[in-house]
């Protein structure tokens, strides 16, 4: 039986008893009907796994004690920053979420000069906790036990001016080179940048190769911003991180 995961944002260890999140103490009380005795995964990020046991379910309160330890391996030998210019509503959200199932390493949420979305003060902090929340229950879906990280909101500019990671590359319909041209990127990591729905602008775009960002073609077809970098995503993960890798002996 495939147990449930939960986030705890708190220190784990063997023998710590811990008080899980309302959110998801209400999931496993009322959704899943688990009972005192019952077991569950929790993790917080540090890459680990800990088996636990449900010691007190009441009506707003799970507590947990942690039974074990185990040390989780299935990050991505390859190490995907995406700089994704903030796209409306739900696009955001799927973005985010196919992202990290697919082993994205960070994100870098940015406005830029054809954004749709802008955000600002408390709108932008609301917005980014909710982005933060949808990163972490897509690692409690996907088994992984290190949560991406993610900036906040900065126009374009100074979002660049933040990366540390060398090898960069930008989306764009018109670029000559493709992924099926590229090494393995240097260091084993890279910088994907994708546009918003009306993609990057001509300064957007002279920003961006000012900052060392190749272009990339994906196809003979101009895709949304919601399907190209997942695409993108994909393609890189599969030519040199650990997408359709066979499983050790």
């Amino acid at each position: 039986m495939r147990l449930t995961r939960v986030h705890v944002d708190a220190h784990l260890a063997v023998g710590r008893v811990v008080t899980l999140p309302e959110s998801a103490a209400t999931h496993l009380a009322r959704v899943l009907r688990l009972k005192a005795g019952d077991p569950c995964l929790l993790f917080n990020g540090d890459g680990n796994d800990y088996a636990a046991r449900i010691t007190v379910l009441g009506k707003r309160e799970v507590i947990a004690q942690v039974d074990s330890s185990c040390e989780v391996d299935n990050e991505s030998p390859l190490a995907i920053t995406l700089v994704q210019g903030i796209a409306r509503g739900d696009k955001m959200d799927w973005i985010l979420q196919k992202s990290t199932e697919l082993g994205v390493n960070a994100f870098v949420p940015t406005s830029s000069e054809r954004s749709e979305v802008r955000l600002e003060g408390d709108r932008a902090d609301k917005r980014l906790a909710h982005w933060r929340s949808v990163v972490i229950a897509a690692c409690e879906q996907s088994g992984r036990a290190r949560i991406p990280t993610m900036t906040a909101v900065h126009p374009l500019q100074r979002s660049l001016s933040d990366l540390q990671v060398e090898t960069r590359f930008l989306l764009d319909p018109q670029a000559s080179g493709s992924i099926a041209d590229l090494d393995a990127p240097g260091g084993g990591a890279c910088v994907l940048a994708v546009g918003p729905e009306g993609g990057w602008s001509p300064r957007d775009r002279a920003m961006l190769e000012a900052a060392g960002f190749t272009g990339l073609r994906l196809g003979p077809r101009v895709l949304r911003t919601e399907t190209a970098g997942i695409a993108a995503i994909a393609a890189l993960q599969a030519g040199f991180g650990d997408l359709g890798q066979a499983k050790p002996a």
